[in-house]
This record gives C-alpha cells, structure tokens and sequence, in this order.
C-alpha cells in the first residue's frame, strides 16, 4: 500500500513470497557523491561539465526526472537531485541555464504542488525552473527518424537543445521493459504520443518476452533502448531501493552500462521463487498504484502464480486525482470489462482499430484474465465510489466479503480479507492453496 502500511491475517498454510532484503547503504548522501566522482563507466559529472564550457560561453543543461508515480529519491539524505544540480553550478553553468524536465511519458503533467512535494527546495530556491515533458505538444518535439521496427521518434525539442543531458531514476521490475530507469527516462519519457504507436502497440505488448526482469529478447526494452540511443544522453544517475524507499544502490555513467549495472543487483533481490500455482493469490498495488490503470503491474505478477480458473484478491490506495485513469484508458478498459480478453485483443489488433494512448495497459490486465475468468478478480481501492467499479473488470472486494449487505464507507481490510478467502474457500473440496503476495508488484515470482 502507498503511503501506509496495513497488517492482515491470512489462514494457516498460507505461503507468504517475498523478495530478498538488500543491504542498505549506511551513509547514502556520501555514496551518492561517490557516484558522481566514480561512475560505472565514461567521464565523470564534472569532467562533462567542463568540457562543455571548454566549448560553449553558456552551456546548458537538462536533469531529466520522473513523476510521482516512482519514488526516486529526489530529496532528503539520499537526495540524488540537489547533489547534480550543485555539480552543474559549482562547475559554472548558471541556475538560469539548467532545466529539469518531468519525463511524464504519456502521464499527465505534475501539479505545482506535488512537484513542490517530490523535489529538494533547494533547486527551485537556485532558480532552477522545472518543467513538465507534454507528448502532445508538438512545438516542443523534435523529430529523429525512424527505427528498425518502425517507431517514429519524437523527442522532447528541449531536452534535445540542451549541451549535458542527464537521466535520472529508479531501477525497479517493469511489467513491460523488464526493468524501469535507464532509457526509459526517455522513451515514453520524453516522447511524442505519436512515437508509442509501435512501443506500446498489441504487437509488442502481446510478446511473452515484454515482461518483468527481462531485458534479452525483450522488445519492450530493445525499442526502447534504440529511442534513446538515437536521442543520447550524456550522464545518468540510476538508484534502487528497498521496501522502505531507502537506497541501496547508486548507479551513474553511460546510458547502457550504468543502467544494465543497476539491473544486475536489483535481480540478485526481486526474484521470488515459488513451487506451484495457487488457487487464491492476495496481493496488493504497492506505492506505483496510485490508480487502477499503475495498477495493472501488480495484476501481472498475480498471474504468474495464479491456477487457471483461480482467484485474485487485490487492494490499491489510489490517490491520484482520478482512481481509475485518463478518459482513453476507461474507454478501452470499458471493453475489456463488457467483451472479456479475447474479444478486446481481437479488436486492438485489427486493422480496422484505430490506436489509443494507454490501451497498452489493458492489454497488460489482459494477462490475469487469460488466466481468470474476469469474476474471479476482486478489487477494493479507499477512494473507488460505487460507480468506478462499473467501469473496471472484476468485482469489488467487499461485495465479496459482505454479499448480504450494503457497505459504504471504508470497511475493516483484514477483516475483509479474511472474510472474503473463508467464503471462496467453501467452493473448494480440499483447503485452496493460497498465497500472499507480500510486495505487491515489485516481488518477481521465477520458477
């Protein structure tokens, strides 16, 4: 759960996976520093700094960001983004000549108050200005051409015009690229809408190998590494986290080997092992499920250890403005909820259909629901009103765990979640098999 965290009560014999526990850094702002001195690999920060003025009166510079929907450390002990920021002034690069530009992707734009939350004061109080990357905004994308697979790509025109381009973000398991950070700070990141037309269509969303922890053969990753390739970037600053958002790791150098490093140590922890599949999975949205539509990462998961035929039980703290999503995501979820999988798959690889931003994402729950029937889903969310649930496949969870009554308001989640496997468990034979899914969508189950 995002925000705060819930204890539950599951029956005897339930298996619990989890992810290992990686060491945490003890003095994290020096080892922040020491990134930045000693990168992976390629010229330090501030070796690109100086070349930069070597060649340029006023060099500019662009730190690329993400939004609200991963928790990069970007202020407190373990802030990666002042310590940049003050690297790039000390070097001589004014305050007024540093940008640093939201890699919103296809999300919508960060309020004045939730980028004054997420970032250090320090770099608004320099007179750094930060901006929101807009897909839609065509006078502020630029055009490179075209890739292997046929992407048409557009960059933010922005960040292509800066002299030092730096990529920051967290490295962790991604339903579709693998692994999150690294080039994805720049396709979808700074992308034009247009540009996700093969990315995220049915195509490569409906390869097996888009997935968690999978980056070799993974398509997800290999578009977008060529999209930003093509685009280039000068410095990244990746980090990874554990469950409590402290880091445990700090990876900076060249796009692909700082990022590929930070890959490495992440798998040596989110790999869950697991024997068997089971008939009931509880899981949860972690702090990415901000909406049903980030939801979707922690269905995918739930569908690799779930029986056909199963039972998913799943809670997400949606606190974003809009629980659900964007107008374009419930328009095809809305297909999704009234036609089932099979019929939505068919008619986003039509050609007849005409491609719309974010339903790669149902197509992502579409995983679960070749494995469940779209009843067997059960989703409870505090923020959900009783019209959200019409709208998103499945039942709500207290429905399940109260059938003889109306409930309103926020219900005991324990006690609902123990209310709700006892009365599945009556349709069983034999004891179902269950399992908790203790870090939601983070916890990769590998057999």
């Amino acid at each position: 759960m995002s925000g705060h965290k819930t204890e539950i009560f599951l029956p005897e014999g339930t298996d619990i996976l989890t992810m290992g526990v990686p060491a945490v850094l003890p003095d994290p702002g020096k080892r922040v520093r020491e990134a930045l001195d000693s990168p992976v690999d390629g010229p330090t920060l501030d070796s690109l700094v100086s070349e930069a003025r070597s060649g340029k009166d006023r060099p500019t510079a662009v730190i690329v960001i993400s939004d609200n929907t991963r928790p990069v450390p970007y202020t407190g002990p373990s802030g990666i983004l002042w310590p940049i920021a003050e690297r790039l002034i000390r070097g001589g690069i004014a305050p007024s000549d540093i940008l640093v530009l939201v890699a919103t992707g296809m999300h919508r734009g960060l309020l004045p108050a939730e980028i004054d939350q997420m970032i250090d004061h320090r770099v608004i109080q320099a007179g750094i200005k930060v901006i929101n990357h807009d897909c839609q905004d065509q006078d502020r994308l630029v055009h490179l051409g075209r890739t292997r697979r046929g992407s048409e790509v557009y960059i933010n025109r922005l960040y292509m015009d800066a002299d030092i381009r730096i990529l920051t973000g967290l490295v962790e398991s991604h339903f579709m690229a693998g692994a999150s950070g690294g080039r994805k700070s720049i396709c979808p990141g700074l992308i034009g809408e247009d540009s996700t037309l093969v990315f995220h269509g049915p195509e490569i969303m409906g390869d097996p190998n888009t997935t968690d922890l999978l980056l070799d053969g993974n398509p997800c990753h290999e578009e977008a590494l060529e999209v930003a390739s093509a685009a280039g970037a000068e410095f990244i600053v990746n980090v990874t986290l554990n469950h409590e958002f402290r880091l445990t790791g700090v990876f900076a150098g060249s796009l692909r080997s700082a990022h590929e490093a930070a890959v490495d140590h992440l798998k040596s922890y989110t790999a869950v092992s697991f024997d068997g599949e089971y008939d009931i999975v509880v899981t949860h949205a972690g702090f990415v499920g901000i909406n049903h539509y980030q939801a979707a990462k922690a269905a995918t998961v739930a569908a690799r250890i779930v029986k056909e035929g199963g039972h998913v039980l799943m809670i997400a703290d949606n606190t974003d403005t809009d629980p659900v999503g964007s107008l374009a995501y419930r328009t095809v979820l809305q297909l999704l909820t009234l036609n089932g999988p099979e019929a939505v798959e068919k008619v986003l690889r039509s050609p007849d259909w005409t491609f719309i931003p974010e339903q790669w994402q149902v197509q992502m729950w579409n995983r679960l629901f070749r494995r469940i029937p779209i009843n067997h889903f059960n989703y409870y969310s505090p923020q959900f009103q009783q019209g959200d649930y019409a709208c998103v496949p499945g039942n709500p969870l207290p429905a399940l765990a109260y059938p003889d009554s109306l409930w309103t308001g926020e219900p005991d989640i324990p006690a609902m979640i123990d209310r709700a496997i006892d009365r599945l468990s009556r349709d069983f034979r034999n004891p179902p098999r269950i399992a908790y899914l203790k870090d939601g969508p983070y916890g990769i189950p590998i057999r």
